[in-house]
């Protein structure tokens, strides 16, 4: 390909501004979808975690096989078992748990505080970087003697944490200002001794539910209590060692989950495993089928504008046939034509790469506006060189896919035929075999996308029919930030009292309650329950999640009673051991009985179970997730915590809840000015955002189905354009010999149709094996649900219809006469 070439390329298109223009135009679609898809593909999928050899990484975690419960935290007895039973395996292990907690502010308000606490290795293994000040060590880690028995937390002496500040925070609360380390915290319960460079994240599935980015870290002072292993909250990482397989080290912690099962009853009854899995996978499990089919879906639609312009040249080829002719006559070989027309299609997918990859670095923007929160790493979506290669690919590609048709076409040229005068239909028709292969494939592919956009529209209706078991309807969710009420119980119970008599003093609130956790915004962790049999058969415990409430909870979120009654102030007393369930629950524990009045056998934070009385049935809530019901329920009063647990305020209005915030955030600064408010937000808006990934998907892959779609319909409507050429005087023939415009019309559409048919069928077959691969990205519909196959042909078969009708309007208008004269 020399530049005499490319020069002759470049003059031939712009010669022909219309037919490029639209060759452009489409591969510019193709390659921008998938490279605005491969950008999101690369940074969730490809790219290394920003750590230390990210490769040799893995989660450990902990299952219950026997309650259905993954990824549970571990304990710290059970991580400093995997520690020093696993030195072979790993070169070392970490662990980190993450929370919040309220913070005294500069101006003295209160505001809230992300916090992580990790083992004093933890930065280390993951190759984080000190900019200021030193890293954990050893000694920060060791646990502090035991209190006497008897003595008062006042006249208890602590040595205070060590703390790390994230850069961000040490940036804002401080103004990176060098002289707070080694000074202590505002609360004085830990010394600042360093502060991470910027940027740094943790990197947990969004199931995991930890903070990325922690303001401060502490350092844990790990305890070992062999006897009560109940405090679970790790969330550890190991490193391999060099040429350490991922089956050997999970073979290294089958053996410690082994060794814990013959030593605690509880682990062996609910048949406690560890898994590893490398971190990379394991942070995008949940996202990977959706980016790996829209994915598929892209490179669909890469094919499809391949397809149309392929048509394009190969009628552009066609009617070129006299001038390659010529060019043959007086020296040019197959192969310098060959060239040249290669030439044409690789300088066009050039353009269209071009403008395509403007049109992902928009696409890459909206992107990261509509991609669900669980999409990790969203923010590290960009163009990188990567993208660009995979750009260049995809030009290289999609010309070679267009270009090497045509270029077959004017090797095989007939100069004898050609130069003998034969007409530029002569030309078209021989060509016509090709361009309606050609035209079944875009049907096929572009069938297969509409099917899948089909599925994912089926799957979001259904979607919109889950019962969240609340009304989220005119509900307002907040924290309280800063309001303790005191170390005695009688004062945290009058401060609850007092905030909820402050909501319900602004007008439009109509009721107003509290709770912890909220449904739909993470947050559970499951406990078990078991039937009286569980108390000499620790077999019979399954899991639950279990929810803190004060009275009048359902009544404010709407959630039915379906049996017995709801909690009541009398109810709310510390030492009661009364419960709400949910009917999940209720019909697994006492089926086809009422579970009124009868009791179950629960550990919420006692070493042993003890024994709680059901006074009411509830409608199960959605947790975590709209697509997946989750475990049953059960809920307690805020007294069993001896109150103030239920920290999530919840209020009903008269209308739109988002503009009652500034009169909550009055009342409570009213109640006492250093209160604060956190993590406001609607219901609503918790249930747009479990929809998301449904939505995200939909979209996607609806575009490019719509897309598809006309871009097939504009290649049938070129082929039967060509074929109008082609038959002009066939057609004035049949028309002379008394065939009326109506027969003509049908030929052409039949003709149209009879494409679409083959297609269609064609393409049913791909999606048949194809959206299997969608099974975890449906809700209530099944991969191969016939009304969507039946739904999507149909609509199809319209688009081939108007496709057809153009085409065939103009051939049933021909004069005979003219047709005749002209050939």
């Amino acid at each position: 390909m020399s530049l005499r070439d490319l020069a002759l390329a470049f003059r031939t298109l712009r010669k022909n501004p219309v037919f490029a223009s639209t060759a452009i135009l489409t591969i510019a679609l193709g390659v921008g979808a998938s490279t605005a898809i491969f950008s999101v593909a690369n940074a969730v999928l490809l790219r290394p975690l920003p750590y230390k050899n990210a490769n040799h990484l893995v989660n450990i975690m902990s299952d219950m096989r026997a309650r259905n419960v993954r990824d549970f935290p571990i304990s710290a007895e059970n991580y400093i078992d995997l520690h020093n039973a696993t030195k072979d395996e790993f070169e070392d292990t970490a662990a980190v748990f993450t929370g919040r907690v309220v913070s005294q502010a500069a101006d003295g308000t209160s505001e809230q505080l992300r916090l992580a606490v990790a083992t004093t290795n933890f930065f280390q293994l993951v190759g984080a970087r000190i900019a200021l000040g030193r890293d954990f060590n050893d000694a920060d880690g060791v646990p502090q003697a035991e209190p006497p028995p008897g003595a008062k937390p006042e006249e208890v002496q602590r040595a205070p944490l060590t703390a790390i500040l994230s850069y961000e925070y040490f940036q804002r609360r401080y103004g990176a200002n060098p002289a707070v380390l080694e000074t202590l915290t505002p609360d004085r319960g830990a010394r600042i001794v360093g502060v991470l460079a910027p940027h740094f994240k943790l990197y947990f599935p969004a199931a995991a539910d930890t903070e990325p980015e922690p303001e401060m870290w502490f350092a844990n002072r790990l305890r070992y209590d062999n006897a009560n292993r109940n405090g679970v909250s790790l969330h550890v990482i190991g490193r391999l060692k060099n040429g350490v397989t991922v089956e050997r080290a999970q073979a290294a912690c089958d053996a410690v989950a082994a060794e814990l099962r013959k030593n605690f009853i509880i682990y062996n009854t609910a048949n406690l495993v560890f898994r590893v899995e490398p971190m990379g996978r394991h942070l995008v499990d949940e996202v990977r089928p959706a980016i790996l089919a829209l994915m598929g879906a892209v490179i669909f639609l890469l094919l499809i504008a391949c397809a149309n312009v392929a048509n394009l040249l190969l009628v552009r080829a066609s009617l070129r046939e006299r001038e390659l002719a010529v060019r043959t006559a007086i020296g040019a070989t197959w192969w310098d034509l060959a060239q040249q027309v290669l030439t044409e299609a690789f300088l066009l997918a050039a353009i269209g790469a071009a403008a395509g990859l403007g049109l992902a670095w928009l696409g890459i923007h909206e992107l990261r506006v509509l991609a669900p929160a669980n999409l990790p790493r969203l923010d590290s979506i960009r163009i990188d060189m990567p993208v660009l290669i995979f750009t260049a690919l995809a030009g290289m590609l999609a010309g070679g896919i267009f270009g090497f048709a045509s270029a077959w076409r004017a090797s095989r040229l007939e100069v004898t035929s050609a130069l003998k005068g034969g007409t530029r239909n002569e030309g078209l028709a021989r060509g016509g075999r090709s361009r309606k292969m050609v035209v079944i494939a875009e049907v096929a592919l572009s069938f297969v996308l509409l099917i899948g956009s089909g599925l994912m529209f089926r799957s979001f209706l259904e979607l919109q029919r889950v019962n969240p078991g609340f009304d989220a309807h005119g509900l307002l969710k907040f924290q309280v930030l800063g309001a303790f009420g005191g170390e005695k119980p009688e004062q945290r119970l009058a401060l609850t009292k007092e905030i909820q008599s402050r909501l319900l003093g602004i007008a439009g609130v109509q009721s107003a309650t509290a709770t912890f956790p909220f449904p739909l915004s993470g947050g559970f962790l499951p406990v078990r329950w078991g039937p009286a049999e569980a108390k000499s058969d620790p077999s019979k415990f399954q899991a639950v999640d279990y929810q803190t409430v004060i009275p009048g909870y359902f009544a404010t979120m709407r959630t039915p009673i379906l049996e017995g009654r709801a909690f009541t102030e009398d109810d709310n007393r510390v030492g009661t051991h009364l419960i709400i369930v949910d009917d999940v629950l209720a019909a697994k524990a006492f089926p086809g009985q009422s579970a009124v009045g009868k009791k179950i056998l629960v550990r919420v934070f006692t070493p042993e179970a003890e024994w709680m009385e059901i006074v009411g049935v509830a409608a199960h809530q959605r947790e975590e997730s709209l697509v997946e019901r989750g475990r049953e329920q059960m809920y307690v009063p805020d007294a069993y915590f001896e109150y103030g647990f239920a920290r999530v305020w919840v209020i009903r209005t008269s209308g739109d809840p988002a503009r009652f915030g500034k009169d909550v955030r009055a009342a409570m600064k009213a109640l006492d000015g250093h209160y604060s408010i956190g993590e406001m937000r609607t219901a609503d808006s918790l249930v747009t955002e479990a929809e998301a990934s449904t939505r995200f998907s939909l979209l996607l892959i609806g575009v490019f189905a719509v897309v598809a779609a006309l871009l097939a319909g504009v290649g049938l409507y070129g082929v039967l354009a060509t074929v109008v050429r082609q038959r002009t005087a066939e057609i004035g023939v049949r028309m002379a010999l008394g065939a009326g415009s109506r027969n003509i019309f049908n030929l052409i559409v039949g003709q149209g149709l009879a494409l679409a048919i083959v297609g269609i069928a064609v393409g049913c077959l791909g999606a048949l094996a194809l959206t299997r691969a969608m099974t975890t990205m449906l809700v209530g519909v099944k991969p191969t649900d016939p009304i969507t196959f039946v739904t999507m042909a149909v609509i199809f078969f319209v688009v081939a219809g108007i496709a057809s009708w153009i085409p065939a309007r103009r051939a049933a208008g021909v004069d005979p006469a003219i047709a005749l004269r002209d050939e």
